[in-house]
């Protein structure tokens, strides 16, 4: 967990800003002017979070001061947090100035957890970011020792929480200020100060939360954190010798992450429906590429080919030190399954349209592509709905109600009321048209679904063909006509 000054990076962006001045944030609370964040300059000059502005001017007339932007400081924590996943991609948000990453298993890709903040450190100072970092056994423990105790850096051992955390102030427990303040009253002005006390008497002074607070820090219960964004299910990294700021060489990372995360893939039987490529800049900033698929897939070419029409989109920026590709969203995917999907068994037409359902749905979105999936009536506008076409075909067949050689080309939304005498009729009159009729064939009659508890006169169909050549579909029903759809 780490603590980042914000006016230091506000001031970061203020080149004209003479170097060594002391500047401050302020905002009012309660109606009075308060310092709320101070950099280094201004801090070395006694001048604190929770100060007035007057009495910092007392300190140092001539102090910048910058009203706080609470919404621009989360968006540039928000921001940072996406940058720090990749470290990890368990990261989590610690109210208005702090992060929180889960490092378990991790932090052997960097050296070590005492590499790993070195590492962190020393590039949040070239962003602009004061930071301090600790690494402990429980989230509580790593919270206290970050904000409380006067290290850049503090690497707790296994087992040594105890002694570590019991000279730091009762506040280093993430206690209420309230709390805080009847503790000191009382005398106990330290964490270490609590161990002798009995809990019952604890908890009846000041309830369960001090109690749990530090439990919580000696690692005795656990606190898991909440990330920010859930870990992906599949990921594989990699973090490269130099930045790399052309097209040719983020295809080449690629090309060598692809067949990685699709052997581990296919080790877990599973196939991605979502590839996210996450590319970390040199400057903070995280630039996020996705692809999906209709239907699961470790094919590590065809996912190429997905990526490849999107990847000239990426920002390099000053360049790209690491690349991480995902899987966030997976399937179940067998052996005998993907060899259908590659066609060596006879795939079907599911399988022939899967690239292309792919390809058009990383281009226009999945959202706007449909399939017609067969229902069971005998009714046309009930025979087929409209589904996302990454959903798979249904098994079942409708009870067809008609050849497939008679039912029209296109099929109008709903059936259009005609103007028509007869059965069939000599001629009909549809959007202020008259069509005359040389050529009849019919009827086709479908009764009321009375399984549906549906009554009412049967449809009688027809097909009609007028003088110039068209062909309609037209039924008729209690003594009117009704269009329902074209053949050419």
């Amino acid at each position: 967990m780490w603590l980042p000054s914000w006016a230091t990076d506000r001031l970061r962006r203020k080149p004209d800003f003479p170097a060594g001045k002391p500047a401050v944030t302020i905002e009012e609370i309660g109606g009075r002017l308060l310092v709320v964040a101070a950099d280094g300059a201004a801090s070395a000059e006694g001048i604190l979070p929770g100060l007035s502005l007057a009495d910092a001017r007392a300190l140092r007339p001539d102090v910048a001061v910058f009203p706080a932007d609470r919404a621009g400081d989360a968006a540039s924590l928000a921001r940072l947090a996406d940058w720090c996943s990749r470290y990890t991609p368990l990261v989590a948000i610690d109210g208005a100035d702090g992060l929180w990453l889960d490092i378990t298993g991790c932090a052997h890709l960097f050296g070590g957890e005492r590499a790993l903040m070195s590492d962190l450190r020393h590039r949040l100072a070239g962003f602009g970011h004061d930071a301090r970092a600790a690494v402990a056994d429980s989230p509580g423990a790593a919270w206290a020792l970050a904000r409380f105790r006067e290290a850049e850096q503090t690497l707790l051992e296994p087992g040594t929480a105890r002694g570590a955390l019991a000279p730091l102030p009762a506040a280093a427990l993430r206690l209420p200020a309230a709390m805080v303040a009847e503790l000191e009253r009382l005398g106990l002005r330290h964490i270490g100060d609590l161990y002798p006390l009995p809990r019952a008497s604890l908890a009846r002074r000041f309830g369960m939360l001090p109690g749990e607070r530090l439990d919580q820090a000696l690692g005795r219960i656990d606190e898991p954190i909440s990330p920010r964004l859930p870990a992906p299910a599949y990921a594989v990294r990699q973090v490269l010798a130099e930045p790399i700021l052309h097209l040719e060489g983020m295809a080449a990372v690629l090309h060598r992450l692809l067949p990685r995360l699709c052997r581990e893939l296919a080790e877990g039987g599973q196939g991605a429906r979502r590839l996210e490529l996450l590319c970390y800049r040199v400057d903070g900033r995280l630039v996020k590429l996705a692809v999906g698929t209709s239907r699961p897939s470790r094919d590590d070419a065809a996912l190429a080919r997905l990526f490849a029409e999107k990847l000239a989109r990426i920002d390099p920026g000053f360049g790209i030190e690491a690349m991480v590709l995902a899987a966030p969203h997976v399937e179940a995917l067998a052996d005998l399954q993907l060899a259908l999907a590659r066609g060596r068994d006879g795939g079907g037409l599911e399988a022939d349209l899967a690239p292309l359902i792919d390809r058009l749905g990383n281009r226009l979105g999945f959202a706007r592509l449909a399939r017609a999936e067969p229902r069971e009536s005998h009714f046309p506008e009930r025979a087929v709905k409209r589904m996302p076409a990454v959903f798979p075909a249904a098994a079942a067949k409708p009870a067809a109600a008609w050849p497939s050689g008679n039912l029209p080309l296109r099929l109008l939304p709903r059936p259009e009321p005609v103007t028509a005498e007869g059965h069939p009729p000599a001629d009909f009159i549809w959007r202020a048209r008259r069509h005359r009729i040389r050529a009849a064939e019919g009827p086709a009659r479908i009764e009321p679904e009375w399984w549906r508890g549906e009554t009412g006169d049967p449809r009688d169909y027809w097909r009609l063909e007028d003088e110039a050549g068209m062909r309609f579909w037209l039924y008729g029903q209690s003594g009117s006509w009704y269009l329902h759809g074209l053949f050419a």
